[in-house]
């Protein structure tokens, strides 16, 4: 099944909300996905209640004691499995370097233990390039982008597709690839324009549904919820449900 990265080079434009409220759809649908949490803020984590205390139960762990991925899956009260991050992996860069061994390791673990033989895979990559995200990028056969409708959020999305771009010629596989814009207010003229942009830049790359501005999708972190278990019939439930259907049509999940 399908194992998704989600990603982008900016931080605060929804990416550990996405990674969540999809994985909790998953689960809700009986696909049992697992996450992987790649960031070593470990915010994903912490929202799904399996905060590592120490690095040595957290996915630093495979990185630096060889400890099989299946020996770090916690399940969480949503449904889902998680492998939790911790702030020991923030590490990983300057011990491991970047060469092709290393930005392999993560996809080489995966198909060794053969993690996503039944179950889609979503990892929660951290907003910079290193090896923690290129591992996710290796790993990967799809990349969602989520994309904040602000103006920076475009040059953001800009520098994600010359990233990818230049990985092409060292992945064997490029990843499909769906630009999604979050924090979307219809009020305002400005994410409008930000749409058109990006639009006509990256055309049917970039998914019909947008993820509304939207008190319940903002809350439900702090509450270590959701927004399904939060406020279930909340406008951002609504548009996350027609995310996951745009995405299961497009293929984007198979």
């Amino acid at each position: 099944m399908a194992k998704i990265v989600v990603f982008n080079q900016k931080g605060g434009v929804g990416k550990t909300t996405t990674t969540l409220n999809l994985a909790a759809l998953l689960a809700r649908s009986g696909r049992t996905p697992l996450v992987i949490d790649l960031d070593p803020q470990a915010h994903l984590s912490a929202i799904s209640g399996v905060s590592a205390a120490e690095g040595r139960e957290s996915l630093y762990a495979f990185y630096q004691d060889a400890r099989l991925l299946a020996q770090l899956i916690r399940p969480c009260d949503g449904g889902w499995s998680v492998i939790p991050s911790h702030l020991d992996l923030s590490r990983v860069d300057t011990q491991f370097g970047k060469g092709p061994q290393a930005l392999n390791r993560l996809h080489a673990g995966i198909i060794r233990e053969h993690l996503n033989t039944n179950r889609p895979i979503l990892m929660d990559a951290c907003p910079m390039l290193g090896v923690l995200s290129l591992n996710g990028i290796f790993a990967c056969d799809r990349v969602l982008i989520p994309i904040s409708a602000d103006y920076l959020a475009i040059n953001g999305a800009l520098q994600v597709d010359r990233t990818l771009r230049a990985l092409q010629r060292v992945l064997n596989t490029p990843p499909m690839r769906r630009f999604v814009i979050t924090r979307f207010d219809g009020r305002r003229k400005m994410s409008w324009d930000i749409e058109q942009k990006l639009r006509d830049r990256f055309g049917a790359e970039l998914c019909e549904t947008r993820i509304s501005e939207n008190v319940s999708i903002a809350e439900s972190p702090a509450r270590n919820r959701d927004v399904f278990a939060h406020a279930p019939e909340s406008k951002g439930a609504r548009d996350y449900r027609l995310l996951l259907e745009e995405l299961e049509s497009a293929g984007f999940l198979r």
